[in-house]
């Protein structure tokens, strides 16, 4: 009786394992695929997260900074004694460093101009590559006050944004030129001090201001501080109160336009961002070269694998108003 129920137990061939082997193969990579391409796409989407939760970032220091252009305090009656407005000098120069213009706007990286600091002139260092887009700068003047400085209560400040190029040294050898790579450009800020105490009864006239920064010991100044990484190109446009672009910019080295610094009634500002990690799984292919459009220029030759993204916004500048009323 139970050598009768042995014959009757069946067991699986060699040719039934194999075929279960490669079936649970088959379904292994699938799963496999489909892991790798969900991870592929939510590594994608995380970039791009990335990339548009620091543009906003961005966007807002510049939106605020513009606005601010052009602003003057007025106290009015007080019981500190202090004057009813502002005391301080608005210098009617022909030199960027030395004006104070609302916004200036200068076009290009390799501009010679004022970075400020220590009221010195700086040349731009030169473009990673000559075609690159990368980048103006702008130069913004505002007031404040603070009822805490016996001395200087009105407050005056210059903000500039400028980009440089950045790029990742080799870490053998950091200071070879030759050997960096990922190059790349950076966004970076510098706010400087209009210094100018208040008139007193031995002294009823305030005497001559000047600029000062953060090596000239004003502790609420910086220079060169980083913003932004991994930024391809910034863009600012003057527009008038018609709405047309204002060109060439209005610089107070130029005295045919100078007096359309005061016209300025938007700023067009336009920013485009690199992802820092490669993005796409191959490189474009000739004659589909990924572009980057500007309000007044384009490149068209990418062909690398990174993600790039502009955003672009209109900025009314509501306390700038004609030269004779700033």
């Amino acid at each position: 009786m139970k050598k009768k129920l042995i014959k009757n137990i069946l067991g699986l061939t060699l040719i039934e394992i194999l075929i279960g082997l490669v079936v649970s193969s088959m379904m292994m990579a699938a799963m496999y695929t489909t892991y790798s391409i969900v991870n592929a796409t939510y590594g994608q989407v995380v970039d791009k997260a990335h990339i548009s939760r620091s543009s906003r970032d961005l966007i807002e220091l510049l939106i605020r900074d513009v606005r601010m252009a052009g602003f003057k305090y007025y106290l009015g009656t007080n019981s500190r004694d202090f004057p009813e407005e502002s005391y301080l000098q608005v210098v009617d120069a022909n030199t960027i460093q030395d004006s104070h213009a609302p916004i200036i706007i200068e076009e290009g990286l390799d501009h010679v101009s004022f970075v400020p600091d220590a009221n010195a002139l700086e040349v731009s260092n030169v473009k990673n590559n000559p075609g690159d887009l990368c980048c103006d700068k702008i130069h913004i003047v505002y007031d404040d006050f603070d009822q805490n400085d016996e001395n200087q209560p009105y407050k005056k400040y210059k903000i500039s944004y400028y980009a440089r190029p950045t790029f990742d040294p080799d870490p053998e050898d950091p200071e070879n030129v030759s050997k960096r790579k990922n190059l790349r450009y950076g966004v970076y800020k510098s706010k400087i001090y209009w210094q100018q105490r208040r008139a007193t009864p031995n002294d009823p006239w305030p005497p001559t201001g000047r600029w000062i920064g953060q090596d000239d010991g004003c502790e609420e100044c910086y220079h060169h501080q980083l913003i932004r990484d991994f930024v391809e190109d910034m863009e600012f446009i003057a527009i008038d109160r018609d709405g047309k672009k204002i060109s060439p910019f209005p610089e107070p080295t130029n005295e045919s336009n100078k007096a359309n610094l005061y016209k300025i009634r938007s700023i067009d500002i336009k920013l485009t961002f690199r992802s820092e990690k490669e993005f796409f799984r191959f490189e474009a292919r000739d004659g589909a070269q990924r572009k980057i459009f500007g309000f007044s220029r384009s490149k068209d030759n990418y062909t690398d694998r990174y993600l790039r993204d502009t955003v672009a916004v209109t900025v009314y500048t509501r306390n700038i108003v004609d030269e004779g009323l700033f």
